[in-house]
This record gives structure tokens, sequence and C-alpha cells, in this order.
């Protein structure tokens, strides 16, 4: 589970505890007060740490792991050390993303470095992790992937970054990584792997809490709890019938309100 220590990856760690998953908790946060806010300094609360400590009350094992996606070493080391630890992975749960400078770039702003940034976070890291894991599951003849993805990759902003879109380098980069399950799928699918994209809509993140007004979206959009695309996810790693979705995007708000998996938000 990827950037678990606060947001989707920590509801969803919890979440998959809860329902008798062991869960290794990755994130580049190791303790409280030091996570950083890339969007406008400061920091945020949340850490691998207390992540780790609200997994183990449901009674199940948990293993830190510290890792950057803008560093390879670190995404490498972390999937060896769940490999030697526990074996490898049964699930996968592609959730952290790149929130330093490009997210709410203008196009004409936007540079060279900013794009490749973004491209080598929410891209080739997630690829990297993948690909780690999937000679295990491939042996096991069975495995299941979870794909954080974004409106973004999927839809033109309905107004410009700072005034209730988004920037370009950010919606590239996650329209990129929302073919990952597909291909998955296509190319797996018939070996045992299971792929899912999830699209989690707009999430009150403990990030988006203290940034939605400076990205320009306060007031646009209803966020959804953490626990809502938690919920979604726990679902389809675990009901018999979600491998029917192989390779699909779950829009993951309207499908927890259709299939009754969480109480109502709005």
């Amino acid at each position: 589970m990827t950037g678990a220590s606060r947001g989707i990856g920590r509801a969803t760690a919890i979440a998959l505890a809860a329902a008798g998953f062991d869960v290794a908790v990755a994130a580049r946060t190791r303790h409280e007060g030091e996570g950083r806010n890339d969007a406008r300094g400061g920091s945020l609360p949340g850490s691998v740490a207390s992540t780790c400590a609200e997994v183990e009350a449901h009674g199940v094992r948990t293993l830190p792991l510290y890792l950057d996606l803008l560093d390879l070493t670190s995404v490498e080391a972390a999937a060896k050390e769940v490999t030697r630890a526990w074996g490898g992975v049964d699930v996968l749960v592609n959730n952290a993303v790149h929130t330093g400078d490009g997210s709410m770039t203008l196009l004409l702003d936007v540079t060279p470095d900013v794009m490749r940034t973004k491209f080598e976070a929410n891209v080739l890291a997630q690829v990297v992790l993948t690909q780690a894991f999937l000679p295990g599951m491939l042996d096991r003849g069975a495995g299941i992937v979870v794909n954080m993805t974004s409106a973004t990759a999927l839809v033109d902003p309905p107004a410009p970054a700072g005034s209730g879109g988004w920037g370009f380098a950010y919606g590239m980069s996650k329209a990129a990584f929302h073919r990952l399950a597909g291909f998955l799928a296509v190319e797996l699918g018939d070996r045992g792997i299971v792929s899912f994209n999830i699209e989690p809509g707009f999430v009150m993140t403990e990030a988006m809490q203290v940034n939605a007004a400076d990205h320009g979206l306060e007031g646009h959009y209803v966020g959804a709890p953490p626990t809502v695309p938690a919920a979604v996810i726990t679902w389809l790693v675990t009901d018999p019938d979600a491998p029917s979705l192989n390779g699909q995007t779950i829009r993951a708000q309207k499908f927890a309100l259709e299939k009754g998996l969480h109480p109502d938000w709005r």
C-alpha cells in the first residue's frame, strides 16, 4: 500500500486490515511531524508509524516501508523488503502520487523538467513497483493490482488551474498511468492477474483540507471522505464478483453509493 501515511492510502490500509489483510505500509513520512506539504510548505499530519499502529490494532501484521517516487532505488528496495519478509504480496495498491511543483501549473508555464518529474513519479515509479511484484503473483497464479488514477486522466478541466481546474503536467502523468490496468488485464489476465483503475473523485484528504483554497478548488466540488475509495478497494479485493471487472475503471463515489459500501456523505 503506497502513499499510506495519510489520505486515501491510510484509510485503505486500515480498511484492508479490518478485512483481515496483513498490510505493508509504504510512504515517505516515517514519523508524525515529518510530513511535508509540497504544495504550500509546512507540514501535514500522518506517518508510516501511525498508520502501522492503526493497522496492528486490527490484529494483523504490518510492515513499515519508506519510499520516494522520485527515488527508484527506494522503490526497488521496498519491493525487495516485502518479498524478503513476506514472500511478496497478493494485492498491490498503487496509491502514492507526486504532490510537488507542477500539479497546478498552466500549460504555458510548465517546463520540460516539471513534466519529466511528474512522469517519473506518477508513471515510471508505479510501473517499476508493479513489475517487481508481478513475477511472484504469476508464480502463485493470482494477484490484484489496484491503481489510484484520477478524473484528470479522463476529462478536460472545467476551468484553468487555479479556477477549478488542474495543471497539464499532472493530468498528462495520470493519463499515462491510467493505461496500466488495461494492459495488465489484456496481457496477464489469463494468468490470474486482475487489475482495476480507481477514479476516486474529489476526496477531502488532509492535504486537500489545507490546500484546496490555494489550488482554487474550494467551493467547486463536494469532497468525499477518504473512507469512500477505501471501501471500494476493499470490496474489489474481496468480493468474488470483482474479477469480472478486470481492466476497468471504477468511479469510486458512484460505485460506493450503488453498492451501499459507505454511508452517504453528500
